[in-house]
C-alpha cells in the first residue's frame, strides 16, 4: 500500500511536469539563501501555507521534521490530520540528500528510490524561525515556522516576495494548526 503511494506521489509530480525540465536544474530559476546551517535548521517545521501537492490537500496540523544522519541523510517524517485534527493521521517518510554542500540550500527529496526532488530553501529567518521553500517550476511552495501561527505581517512579506519571483500566490493556501492546549 505504501509503495503503491509513493508511485503514486511520483507519478504525479513528474507528469505534471512533464514539458517543464526546468524541475530538474539547479538554481538558475530560483535563487536560494546563501547558507543554510544544518544543525540549527534540523527539528520540526509547522506548515503555515503551501501550493498543495495533492496528498496535502485537506491537510491539519502539518508539520515536517527533520534529523541529520551522521551520513548526511537528512530524515524526513511528514504528518498531517486529514479534514480536522481528529481526521486520520498520515505520515510520510522521505530522505533529504544536500545537492548543494556549498550553500546547504538545495536539497533532493526521495520519496521513492531512485527519484529525488529539488528542494530549495529560498527564504530563511536569520534566527531559524520561518522558511520558505520553493520548487524550481513554481508549481508548489511551502511556508513553514518552528510556531504553529505566523504574524499576519510576516505572512504577507513573503506572499510578497513570492509573487516577486513569479508565484501565482493566488495558488497558495494557509494549512489550519489548530492544537489543543
Amino acid at each position: 500500500m505504501v509503495f503503491k503511494f509513493y508511485i503514486i506521489i511520483l507519478l504525479s509530480i513528474t507528469l505534471t511536469n512533464c514539458n517543464d525540465r526546468s524541475d530538474f536544474k539547479s538554481t538558475e530559476i530560483m535563487k536560494t539563501v546563501n547558507y543554510v546551517d544544518l544543525e540549527k535548521y534540523m527539528g520540526d517545521w509547522y506548515v503555515i501555507a503551501n501550493i498543495p501537492t495533492f496528498i496535502e490537500k485537506n491537510a491539519t496540523n502539518a508539520i515536517e521534521s527533520y534529523k541529520l544522519s551522521s551520513d548526511g541523510i537528512i530524515h524526513t517524517t511528514f504528518s498531517f490530520y486529514k479534514g480536522s485534527p481528529e481526521g486520520e493521521k498520515k505520515i510520510y517518510r522521505p530522505k533529504g540528500f544536500v545537492f548543494n554542500t556549498e550553500t546547504n540550500a538545495e536539497w533532493r527529496m526521495q520519496f521513492l528510490w531512485p527519484f529525488k526532488l529539488p528542494f530549495l530553501i529560498i527564504e530563511l529567518d536569520e534566527d531559524y524561525s520561518y522558511t520558505v521553500i520553493g520548487y524550481p517550476s513554481k508549481k508548489y511552495v511551502w511556508i513553514m515556522a518552528r510556531d504553529p501561527q505566523m504574524e499576519e505581517k510576516r505572512y504577507n512579506l513573503i506572499l510578497d516576495n513570492l509573487s516577486k519571483i513569479g508565484y501565482d500566490i493566488s495558488l497558495i493556501q494557509k494549512v489550519p494548526q489548530i492544537w489543543s492546549k
